[in-house]
């Protein structure tokens, strides 16, 4: 006999309801932004949320070289890459970076906070980011949001 009134919903790809959004990141605080991003680009503001399918929103990142680190980050925080090569350690500051390419501190932040596996990145394809107020996306009219 079942007695339950509900049941639980797994989403698929085929059943998943993806919408496109749009965030100004304008004089917001960087951590705070990326988090708020990965939470919805993972999906799990959705009340359909099922962990291993990628059921979140498209996000546009609009005015990316417009954001804000707190304390002395900008030119303490160090971002370290290897070109592959012995010796070929690279630092970078995020003051530097903000410098030739904006978007890539937002990037950098989101891609830390989603899962490390498949699935993870094909999330982060889910993301676009733009140093200026204008994006290429209107077709898909997106919304909208605050924080």
């Amino acid at each position: 006999m079942d007695t339950l009134s509900y049941k639980t919903i797994s989403a698929n790809k085929n059943t998943v309801n993806k919408e496109w959004v749009v965030v100004d990141a304008k004089g917001e605080v960087l951590g705070r932004l990326a988090s708020q991003i990965a939470k919805i680009i993972r999906g799990k503001h959705k009340p359909d949320f099922t962990p291993h399918v990628d059921c979140g929103d498209n996000v546009i990142v609009i005015n990316a070289d417009k954001i804000k680190l707190t304390g002395d980050k900008m030119t303490d925080k160090v971002y370290v890459r290897h070109t592959g090569y012995p010796g070929g350690q690279r630092f970078q500051t995020p003051r530097e970076l903000l410098s030739k390419h904006p978007e890539r501190v937002i990037e950098k932040a989101v891609k830390g906070m989603l899962p490390k596996s498949r699935l993870g990145r094909q999330l982060f394809t889910n993301l676009f980011v733009y140093a200026s107020a204008e994006h290429p996306h209107q077709a898909q009219q997106p919304k909208e949001i605050k924080f």
